[in-house]
């Protein structure tokens, strides 16, 4: 029997067998151009899923410098439904249903983004890491798999993959229908000093003494904290070469009152003045951590740290209230949260995020923004604009890690559905 003819027949054994649904899709993806695919556990509610490999160029604009292979996680439900493309700011190492995709009963496309985790080319040419190319990655993903799925799309991301999400929709307007972006910072510089606002003014007068007041005692009293954090890292086996642990202890303290408030702690746990040396510690540990200074973590969120310092923006942290108290952080300017990898020399370009902000509050409909009231990145969150048909939800009181659809109120979610079945033209179920 001709072989072709052999794969037809197997073919219509497997649809004989209620398995028409998966087997249809591994045929298609057989003929998409640039696509390895694997299958891998389906998520409950879903027909079956995928890890994929796409093949992108490392330029866009000149496909002949060479390629490599961004990690996409498929999750089919049908061909018919809406089609979910979630574009993650950092790396993707599991297959993760974001709540979009549940309440529309959608297929997804989880993106890792270039430059981390398994996208990432041989050599990290860092000259082709910026939102042009991460976005005409997503656009070239978008055009494959509408072979496939020729629906309704909605983007959607959380924080950094939030911010990837508005940048998307800047570029390929036309890519998806709805664009739901998560906590999502468009910072204005690599110092965006509307988050000194923002920690001026969140909360109450005497939460934030309180945090001032715990950031000078732990400076206060680093003679005595340094040796329970040597001790600390050393058993964590973390390391500090790219700065001293010195100077980690200092940034650390610095970031408590943006990690405070991006994170919900609670004012009420904050220790009290009677608080030894060991707890001192810990609550810093609790709250900001170590780890994110090591040799390792800064080493991980490299790429991160690069798009920051050149195009994304960031922020830096004010010492007027701790004159005197810094010992190896500079005093004459404000320290930069920006740790590029191997301390490149960079500039800051913000012609392209002037451009975004512009077009978010002109020209971009269709768009819904999602932030926490007490959730620092907040501060520097798309504003509303009453020139465009889009969405801003503000919810009260909710975090980084909060600031979800599930935790609206009766009033916001009606509100979000309803903007989500009037331009997407379908109904929704809760």
């Amino acid at each position: 029997m001709n072989i072709k003819y052999l794969f037809i027949f197997l073919g219509f054994i497997f649809m004989s067998n209620g398995t028409f649904s998966q087997n249809e899709l591994e045929m298609k993806l057989f003929e998409l151009p640039d696509v390895i695919f694997n299958k891998i556990e389906t998520p409950k509610g879903f027909d079956s899923a995928y890890e994929l490999k796409i093949k992108q160029p490392l330029d866009h604009k000149n496909p002949g410098l060479g390629h490599f292979y961004q990690r996409v996680f498929l999750t089919h439900i049908g061909f018919d439904q809406p089609t979910v493309i979630a574009t993650e700011g950092y790396n993707r190492d599991r297959n993760r249903i974001y709540e979009l995709t549940r309440l529309l009963e959608a297929n997804q496309l989880d993106v890792e983004h270039r430059y981390f985790g398994n996208s990432s080319p041989d050599s990290l040419d860092y000259r082709y890491l910026n939102f042009e190319q991460a976005t005409a990655d997503l656009h070239h993903i978008n055009q494959i798999f509408r072979e496939i799925y020729n629906g309704k799309w909605v983007s959607t991301g959380i924080s950094k993959g939030g911010t990837t999400t508005i940048f998307y929709r800047y570029f390929y307007p036309e890519d998806v229908d709805v664009s739901v972006p998560y906590v999502a910072p468009v910072n204005y510089s690599d110092e965006d000093k509307r988050i000194y606002e923002f920690l001026d003014n969140v909360g109450t007068k005497e939460c934030r003494a309180a945090i001032t007041d715990i950031q000078k005692r732990m400076l206060s009293v680093r003679d005595e904290v340094m040796p329970y954090a040597r001790w600390f890292v050393k058993g964590k086996g973390l390391d500090f070469t790219y700065m001293k642990l010195e100077e980690a202890y200092e940034y650390a303290v610095l970031e408590y009152s943006f990690s405070f408030w991006q994170w919900g702690a609670d004012c009420s746990k904050i220790p009290g003045k009677e608080a030894t040396a060991q707890e001192l510690l810990q609550h810093l540990i609790d709250v900001v951590g170590f780890k994110f200074y090591s040799d390792e973590d800064i080493q991980y969120y490299g790429s991160h740290y690069y798009q920051s310092a050149t195009e994304m923006g960031y922020y830096g942290f004010e010492t007027d209230d701790f004159e005197g108290m810094l010992k190896y952080l500079p005093t004459d300017n404000n320290p930069s949260a920006i740790f590029v990898p191997g301390k490149l020399d960079v500039t800051w370009d913000g012609t392209l995020t002037n451009k975004v902000v512009e077009w978010c509050q002109n020209e971009a409909d269709g768009m819904i923004y999602i932030n926490g009231g007490n959730d620092t990145w907040s501060a520097t969150g798309v504003a509303p604009s009453r020139k465009v048909e889009s969405e801003w939800f503000i919810l009260e009181g909710k975090d980084h890690g909060q600031a979800r659809i599930k935790n609206m109120n009766e009033r916001e979610k009606t509100r979000l559905i309803s903007a989500l079945e009037n331009w997407l033209e379908i109904e929704i179920e809760e």
